[in-house]
């Protein structure tokens, strides 16, 4: 599985509204309800939370990679949201542990072994991804879903060889 298999239209939000951590991801939470992606919001939110409380996800550069194990889950996805205003995250980036965030991949995955194997791959990959500059700002100037995808899943040979140095964006800790 890679992520073009798994990249839906359907679940990115380029508005997402919300003034706190936690009203956002509610709010991308229900993109992935309504498409059946997961069954129950508060459930599947609080176990984002018991996720990001064993580490930060905010990588740097207003992105954020919230994830976690989730009985709540019923396929594996990732909800891309842009927020409508900045929101304080958790991040090693910055001295003061809290970086402003306006573009989210929220993975979900349920608790199954093997849906975490992917879910791995996956985040690993999209982490990679977004070590480039020019395909961060693609996504962030990205005008619909389908240019977010297109962005996303572009070669890097595509861009120009402007990768963010490891100051500049948190490798994230994939572990689960």
């Amino acid at each position: 599985m890679d992520l073009k298999e798994i990249l839906n239209p359907e679940i990115i939000d380029l508005r997402v509204e919300g003034n706190t951590k936690r009203e956002v991801l509610e709010n991308l939470s229900k993109h992935l309800l309504e498409k059946g992606y997961i069954d129950d919001i508060p459930q599947f939110v609080d176990d984002i939370f018991l996720r990001e409380s064993e580490g930060p996800t905010g990588m740097g550069y207003g992105l954020s990679i919230p994830h976690g194990k989730s009985k709540a889950v019923k396929k594996i996805g990732i909800a891309i949201g842009r927020t409508v205003n900045p929101i304080s995250w958790e991040s090693d980036i910055s001295d003061s542990g809290w970086q402003l965030t306006n573009l989210i991949f929220l993975f979900c995955v349920n608790v199954d072994n093997s849906y975490a194997e992917n879910h791995l791959l996956l985040l690993s990959e999209l982490a990679g991804k977004l070590a480039n500059y020019e395909r961060i700002q693609a996504i962030k100037e990205a005008t619909t879903a389908k240019e977010i995808i297109d962005a996303i899943i572009k070669d890097d040979s595509e861009f120009a060889d402007n990768a963010v140095s490891e100051e500049e964006i948190v490798e994230l800790d994939i572990a689960l």
